[in-house]
């Protein structure tokens, strides 16, 4: 029986990468997508030789028409297509204009919905679509109203999804991590202090006394794209450690 297969955007850093070991590790043949350079050679640095890092902008859909095309070179097929790449971009209410909106939605809208209808295709009857979203959709973060809207507008995606994917048993999920310990907090431009200084107040506030981990998500991931959710779609989980119980 030929070992299965992940399509990974967003793989390069991260609960990307963190979930690309994990099926890797699993028997998974995996192809991972990224744009910045750098993260780009760390990957293919850290990665086995036959995991394959696909350079891609999440934004284009010519780039989105050339990962597929060498994930169906190279695989034949999709059993599982986990859509993670996404930007985090605080900005209060007045800073934001229209490139930064306009860019926050590229990304983790369109860009994930059409690498999912251009994939479809290449997905295998019986296969997992899991679609990264993040727990500030439902509790709120001071500043973050772009980017869960953006998510948000995934989110609502899924089960419509779920539905018109279902007569090929094709499952779609979400998942949506809590203040999770990745590399994006760097990329948010906040100086090491108050990046510093925000991890420790989100970790107080966090039932579990902590960030999560890129594996904890990954783990997660991992499980519904097993058969043990092959009776689980339409739905989202929260990585989060209790974030929100008690509010």
């Amino acid at each position: 029986m030929p070992a299965p297969t992940a399509l990974i955007t967003g793989g390069t850093t991260g609960i990307g990468r963190a979930t690309a070991d994990l099926l890797h590790e699993r028997g998974y043949r995996v192809m991972v997508t990224g744009q910045n350079p750098d993260t780009l050679a760390e990957a293919r640095d850290h990665f086995p030789h036959d995991v394959a890092v696909v350079r891609a902008d999440a934004r284009s859909l010519p780039d989105a028409d050339a990962v597929v095309a060498a994930a169906e070179e190279r695989f034949g097929s999709l059993d599982v297509l986990f859509l993670n790449a996404g930007i985090s971009r605080p900005a209060p209410l007045e800073a934001v204009d229209e490139a930064f909106f306009d860019e926050v939605f590229a990304v983790n809208a369109k860009g994930q919905f059409f690498m999912l209808q251009k994939a479809q295709p290449l997905l295998a009857d019986h296969a997992s679509v899991v679609f990264t979203i993040g727990i500030g959709v439902s509790l709120g973060i001071a500043g973050g109203s772009v980017t869960a809207a953006s998510r948000g507008a995934l989110l609502s995606m899924v089960p419509s999804l779920a539905l018109e994917l279902a007569p090929r048993r094709i499952r779609v999920n979400a998942v949506s991590p809590g203040a999770t310990d990745t590399p994006i907090w760097a990329k948010s431009g906040m100086p090491p202090e108050m990046l510093a200084s925000v991890t420790a107040s989100m970790a107080e506030r966090i039932p579990f006394g902590r960030l999560g981990t890129a594996r904890e998500v990954a783990e997660t991931v991992a499980f519904l794209a097993s058969p043990g959710a092959s009776y689980i779609t339409g739905q989202h989980l929260a990585v989060g450690g209790g974030s929100g119980l008690g509010a």
